[in-house]
């Protein structure tokens, strides 16, 4: 008994070791991902060199008083938008209706000196006629009666100004677009010449920037420039085209202004940008644009491997490209298989099937 009780004991433990060998049930493979494909591209692109410069609207006004006068009411803060005409301010009429006043008292004495002047010329003319003034007595009382009347066209000119002031004792917008700057309270005194206003165009954006002589020669009007702007909404990249450049370097800093159009850019004037002025040629790896998705920060593509199978891999991008690609400044070195146009990471070693 003892022996049959030790067979069957061992046979037990042989049993139960088979058991926990036995193979256990493959793991689910991953639905396949379908996707176009394309191909990181080692190519030979224009070296550049980023160079600061800061964004301004397509045109930009400094909005004064015509008349020195206290401010009695500002209509608008910074960033309104404003039409063409539109009131900003209102200044002290009372300043305006007394210059206006001023005006006309100089008007009527100079109309009274015109009237004294032709008497007295009319007097003597009646003297020469019957030979009882000289020739040179008569040139002078014509002299009189001319400088008169030339006293008075200029005092009816001067009313006119000063009417045309007092009927609008108001500083308007001189056209549509957005306050930039704010520079008047309430109390404060208007004085010709000095902004209270700054006013933008809104639509249209430039970035200026100051490009140095040895790199002049790789920037004519009309050329597209990759830009950098922090500020924008999608987070920067864009394209200028160069509608400015001056055509003298500044004999201080020995560098040319070059003005960028920004189509479709709506950001701060004065912000910071960048462009990338070209410098020469360069070999670098370019993949569509549309291959790299941003996953928490960081940009990633998705590569099929000679497996067919799906490799998720960390790139660094860099300058957009006009035929729609973008630099890959690591992470690749040409010839891998992106995936174009996939919304989402899929896991590593998911089968790819490739659309046409």
């Amino acid at each position: 008994m003892r022996r049959v009780g030790t067979m069957v004991f061992v046979l037990t433990i042989v049993i139960a070791a088979c058991g926990g060998s036995a193979p256990q049930p493959a793991a689910d493979t991953p639905p396949p991902i379908r996707a176009k494909v394309d191909r990181a591209a080692a190519v030979e692109v224009d070296r550049t060199v980023e160079l600061s410069g800061t964004v301004e609207a397509l045109r930009t006004a400094a909005v004064a008083s015509r008349v020195m006068a206290t401010v009695v009411a500002v209509l608008v803060q910074p960033g309104d938008s404003v039409k063409a005409g539109q009131v900003l301010a209102e200044i002290d009429p009372a300043a305006a209706k007394g210059q206006e006043a001023q005006a006309r008292g100089a008007l009527a004495q100079a109309e009274a000196a015109l009237a004294l002047a032709q008497r007295n010329y009319e007097r003597f003319v009646a003297l020469h006629a019957s030979s009882a003034a000289s020739e040179l007595e008569l040139d002078l009382a014509r002299m009189q009666f001319e400088q008169a009347k030339g006293a008075v066209e200029q005092a009816q000119g001067a009313v006119a100004a000063a009417a045309s002031i007092a009927a609008d004792a108001q500083v308007v917008a001189p056209f549509a677009g957005r306050v930039a700057a704010k520079l008047v309270e309430v109390g404060d005194l208007a004085v010709p010449g000095r902004p209270l206003f700054l006013v933008e165009s809104a639509a249209g954006r430039r970035l200026v920037v100051q490009v140095p002589e040895s790199l002049a020669s790789g920037v004519r009007v009309g050329s597209q420039i990759p830009v950098r702007l922090d500020a924008a909404p999608a987070g920067g990249n864009e394209f200028g085209r160069v509608v400015e450049m001056t055509p003298g370097a500044n004999p201080a800093s020995h560098t040319f202004t070059v003005k960028i159009q920004l189509d479709g850019v709506d950001i701060p004037s004065g912000a910071a940008g960048r462009a990338a002025i070209p410098a020469g040629r360069r070999s670098t790896v370019t993949v569509p644009e549309r291959a790299v998705l941003l996953q928490g920060g960081v940009a990633m593509v998705v590569l099929r491997d000679q497996e067919g199978k799906a490799r998720t891999r960390a790139v660094t991008v860099g300058n957009r490209l006009p035929d729609g690609r973008v630099e890959v400044l690591s992470g690749l070195s040409g010839g891998e298989v992106v995936l174009v146009d996939v919304r989402s990471l899929p896991a590593d070693g998911t089968p790819v099937e490739e659309l046409q």
